[in-house]
């Protein structure tokens, strides 16, 4: 039986780590006592804000870089020594469906870059970070690694195209890898601007003293893991070697319906006003829920945070930020 991994001691790189699930990542790797923490982020999605309280540690790193740019990134790696990879970085969901051309050849670009490297010796282990949206709408729940990938947005499509190529390398030149698929994911520091998702803008617009919006009939169902329960996670699925060369799912195994969602969103914020419904958006998956008996099996993974106590927490959190002078 193969030993597991442990991560102190190694020098670790996070790209995207500024962003929302890669800097809750970074702060679960610090648990484990890394040598070094590099954090690589071009910092279009990502913020600084994010990853202050880890700027001030001297063993921690920070690099400008677009992790795209497979000439920066080998020459990041020629200066530093790094044992392990965590790719987080990509381009979001709601921009490819204004410059899907962009978000494909980044995303594919991103991850063609740190498979090289690889390949290349200039680290051991990556870890790369999928998507549920590779899936598309429920064939039949709960959905398990083997259920068919049928993508609705380019994004999904680029995903699902990532993950191909890494696995294609473990395949092809027996690289030590493994893909993490997370459902859907929300809490602090998720990104409430343009590319937003449905748990910030709902929380945004009722801070604002605007009605929550639902998209279509609001029957539409997501798995939504808290971000603290998925970046705890990550980690071990580098941990445990027999992850290697395997999609493991990350979620809560629960699902809940959009509209529901909203209302609790709103019970919870003290809200009781109108809710606005507008048409349905493009390539929006109809139903997810996530199997997670292989994280389960592979790395003892049991999701801890309800849905009150996470977004209580992601409530209190906005309010903090938004509402800061």
């Amino acid at each position: 039986m193969a030993q597991n991994e442990t991560l102190k001691g190694k020098a670790v790189l996070v790209t995207g780590g500024a962003g929302f699930i890669g800097s809750h990542l970074c702060d679960a790797l610090l648990r484990r006592g890394p040598r070094r923490l590099i954090i690589v982020d071009n910092f279009s999605v990502g913020k600084m804000a994010n990853i202050e309280h880890l700027k001030k540690m001297d063993f921690v790193q920070v690099y400008k870089v677009d992790a795209s740019d497979h000439a920066a990134m080998s020459s990041l790696f020629g200066s530093e020594k790094i044992d392990v990879v965590f790719n987080m970085a990509v381009v979001p969901l709601p921009a490819s469906l204004e410059r899907p051309k962009y978000c494909i050849d980044v995303n594919v670009l991103i991850v063609s870059t740190v498979c090289e490297l690889l390949r290349e010796g200039k680290y051991s282990t990556l870890i790369h970070c999928s998507s549920s949206e590779a899936y598309g709408t429920a064939i039949y729940v709960p959905m398990d690694e083997a259920h068919p990938t049928s993508p609705l947005t380019p994004y999904a499509a680029s995903k699902i195209a990532c993950d191909h190529v890494v696995l294609s390398y473990r395949t092809t030149f027996g690289l030590d890898l493994a893909v993490v698929r997370p459902f859907n994911t929300y809490g602090p520091r998720q990104n409430e601007g343009s590319y937003a998702g449905v748990v910030p803008l709902t929380i945004k617009r009722i801070l604002a003293g605007k009605p929550p919006i639902i998209h279509g009939d609001g029957l539409q169902t997501r798995d939504y893991s808290y971000v603290e329960d998925i970046a705890e996670a990550i980690p071990r699925i580098y941990e445990a070697q027999a992850t290697r060369g395997r999609v493991v799912n990350l979620a809560s195994g629960k699902e809940i319906e959009i509209r529901e969602l909203i209302g609790l969103i709103m019970k919870l914020s003290g809200y009781s006003g109108e809710v606005v419904h507008e048409r349905a958006r493009s390539g929006d998956v109809r139903r997810h829920r996530g199997d997670i008996s292989l994280a389960e099996a592979l790395i003892n993974y049991h999701p801890k945070t309800d849905a009150v106590t996470g977004l209580k927490n992601t409530i209190d959190w906005y309010k903090r930020t938004l509402e800061a002078p």
